[in-house]
């Protein structure tokens, strides 16, 4: 049990009664939630993906398009790591409270399916997954099940098997646009909620940090749990500047008492 401050404590019971009155639930997650299980984010000063490689040569869809090998090269590293990786307190923590009927969907900006492994059930993949691959040339949209192995074992791309073009993992690369049916999705669920959990993102990559905003202009709560400030930390119901995956269980199992 880590050791919490009274203003901490105090957060924590603050939170439980505005989920334990809430019918709506939404929560939105970003890279803070997968942290604790070894997965590296990409904004983070000084430990971030992005200080040590430059986006537009690696991770955006013109570099894919012109060189996918080196893209499937760079990315080997991070997959393997999220294929090794496994959900945390904070994705059981959150599986829980969809499970007993607080949160109706999860929102995550994370590639790495580990809310599903958690146990969530209705999650929506705003910047997409791993789980599946595009065709460049024919858009055939394939499991990437049998191809997933190859790769990070023995560095194989993946190829179509219908025209033999490179397949593009279903992820939003830099300059991609987000899955527009998933997206839609997103808008619907936080205009209908009353209530958003906010937890392990600073609300910095437009356009998903707007999404807690569509959710406060129509009434909802907001609960902000992050180790750094939101631009939205002022507009929360209650704000917890800590560990996700220490603050979430605790959160839940508050939640559970009653």
């Amino acid at each position: 049990m880590p050791e919490l401050s009274n203003s901490t404590r105090m957060g924590i019971r603050c939170a439980a009664d505005i989920i334990r009155s809430s019918q709506r639930g939404v929560v939105l997650t970003g890279a803070g939630v997968s942290t604790p299980s070894g997965i590296p984010d990409f904004r983070s000063a000084n430990t971030g993906i992005w200080e040590q490689f430059d986006p537009f040569e690696v991770g955006s869809l013109s570099a894919f398009r012109y060189n996918p090998r080196r893209f499937y090269e760079w990315m080997r590293t991070l997959a393997t790591g999220i294929q090794e990786a496994s959900p945390n307190p904070a994705h059981y923590g959150l599986a829980r409270l969809e499970e007993a009927g607080y949160i109706q969907t999860v929102i995550t900006q994370n590639i790495d399916r580990l809310h599903q492994r958690a146990g969530s059930k209705n999650v929506l993949e705003v910047h997409g997954s791993m789980g599946t691959l595009t065709c460049t040339r024919c858009y055939r949209t394939i499991s990437s099940e049998g191809y997933l192995q190859p790769y990070l074992q023995n560095g194989e791309i993946p190829y179509c098997p219908d025209c033999h073009s490179v397949l593009k993992p279903d992820l939003v690369l830099m300059g991609e646009q987000l899955p527009a049916t998933t997206w839609l999705k997103a808008q619907k669920a936080c205009k209908r909620c009353d209530l958003m959990i906010v937890a392990g993102s600073s609300l910095e990559v437009l356009p998903v940090a707007g999404l807690p905003m569509r959710a406060l202009e129509n009434g909802a709560h907001l609960i902000l749990v992050n180790h750094s400030t939101t631009y939205l930390d002022v507009r929360a119901d209650v704000v917890l500047h800590e560990d996700v995956a220490e603050i979430i269980p605790l959160i839940e199992a508050e939640v559970s008492k009653t």
